[in-house]
């Protein structure tokens, strides 16, 4: 590249930004402070070595921090904002997943996975919650972080090649490993086992396969997945990847999943599933979310925090500890996004450091607290063993002056109705679950 090419490039620029208001002079004048820094950078380097009079943090290097990645992860969440598309069902809230990474604090010795990844948004986190925490790790543990500690399921080919791209902008995997693999991870168990598993497994009830015969006639045959690793078979895919995470988990693992309320009290093989996991794990954490903060419409979710333990004849679980994030909070998809803020307290209320040291927000003398525990025994006593608790009063259904804004109400009464369809959907499929023909499903 000559010169007189050079100085056209930049000129081009100065165009551009000539019609967001700035002059030529302030562009050379900027323009002059980067070639300014880009020089001490030079002499501070061999063969002249000199000292920088410029401070650290303000210098050339600080400039050219490689924003790929981020640019790429903006790109993604872009096209999730296209409902049309469908593409939101790839995409979990990115501050959802920093506040989950940040209690699940892994570290540079854990491997962790996520067997629907969509766009890699959980893996990204914690790579980069393990980067920022651990600033000196050794020349192995960047090897194993870079090659070895996350892996990846998505059903999705081409979803699988957005993640692969954002996993390669972010500096993991390579050409003798892999992180993605490109498949239905329910289908089978893996063999592989990890520390950590973090994971929003796809919104929707029932899996099914759609088969039209003759004369055009649509039938749906129920995806039962059957696996000897399995408490239960059911079609409910929520249920079989609570069950196919613990699978997945070493001994003492831990794990975060996103699951929709009916995985809280849904009877069947969601009572036995609960009544299993509450025995055979340690369940300590739940996390109820507010309505809004999905591009797939109509969703109420939770977060599930577990330990996988060992073999014993007495439950693991002891406390079960609940944080109400749903209760009187209001967000939507634009207006009134949820920000890593929102999620600051139940970060503080879970303790990272040290989780067997909580102390809840919730008491007699103060009734609007979030954050409350409910001891074993309450929990596999009530009706299913259901884990769908809440206490807080509903604000808006006493007092009119605390009703949230028109547009947040409308979105609410959106996610009900979007909601309710989609149960009126599961009951007319399990009236018959053989032959059933729905318009606009």
């Amino acid at each position: 590249m000559t010169t007189a090419t050079i100085v056209q490039k930049l000129w081009n620029y100065c165009n551009v930004l000539r019609d967001d208001g700035m002059s030529y002079g302030d562009y050379v004048e900027q323009l002059t402070y980067l070639l300014f820094l880009k020089m001490a950078d030079e002499r501070s380097r061999p063969p002249y070595s000199q000292a920088s009079p410029v401070p650290a943090g303000y210098d050339w290097p600080s400039l050219v921090a490689d924003v790929k990645g981020d640019a790429y992860e903006g790109l993604l969440e872009k096209n999730a904002q296209d409902t049309k598309s469908g593409a939101g069902q790839y995409f979990t809230p990115r501050p959802l997943i920093q506040a989950i990474v940040d209690a699940m604090a892994p570290t540079p010795k854990e491997t962790i996975s996520d067997p629907a990844c969509g766009t890699g948004g959980f893996l990204l986190a914690a790579h980069d919650y393990v980067v920022k925490h651990y600033p000196n790790m050794t020349s192995a543990e960047k090897k194993k972080l870079r090659g070895e500690s996350f892996k990846g399921w998505e059903l999705v080919q081409a979803t699988a090649r957005l993640c692969a791209m954002n996993m390669l902008l972010h500096g993991i995997g390579s050409q003798e490993f892999e992180p993605i693999a490109v498949g239905d991870s329910l289908a089978a168990d893996p063999g592989e086992r990890f520390d950590v598993v973090l994971t929003n497994p796809p919104f929707g009830k029932k899996s099914s396969t759609t088969i039209v015969g003759e004369e055009g006639k649509v039938s749906k045959e129920r995806d039962t997945v059957e696996r000897d690793d399995f408490w239960a078979t059911t079609s409910n895919k929520q249920l079989n990847f609570v069950q196919h995470v613990k699978t997945l988990l070493k001994q003492n693992g831990r794990a975060a999943l996103v699951l929709p309320d009916n995985v809280l009290f849904e009877g069947g093989a969601g009572e036995t599933i609960r009544r299993k996991l509450l025995h055979d794990c340690d369940v300590h954490t739940l996390l109820r979310l507010p309505t809004g903060l999905f591009y797939a419409q109509g969703v109420k979710a939770n977060v599930v925090f577990f330990d996988k333990k060992p073999a014993a004849e007495t439950p693991w679980t002891r406390k079960l500890w609940i944080y109400d994030l749903r209760t009187n909070m209001h967000f939507t998809l634009k207006t009134s996004t949820l920000k890593r803020a929102d999620l600051d307290e139940f970060v503080k209320c879970y303790h990272p450091e040290n989780r067997h040291v909580r102390k809840p927000t919730w008491s007699q003398d103060n009734p609007d607290g979030r954050w409350r525990e409910y001891d074993y025994e309450d929990l596999i006593n009530r009706d299913k063993a259901s884990l769908d608790i809440f206490w807080l009063r509903d604000e808006s259904l006493s007092d009119s002056d605390n009703l949230p804004a028109p547009e947040v109400i409308a979105a609410e009464i959106v996610e009900d109705l979007e909601a309710a369809l989609e149960q009126f959907r599961e009951i007319l499929a399990d009236m018959d679950g053989t032959s059933i023909e729905v318009q606009g499903a």
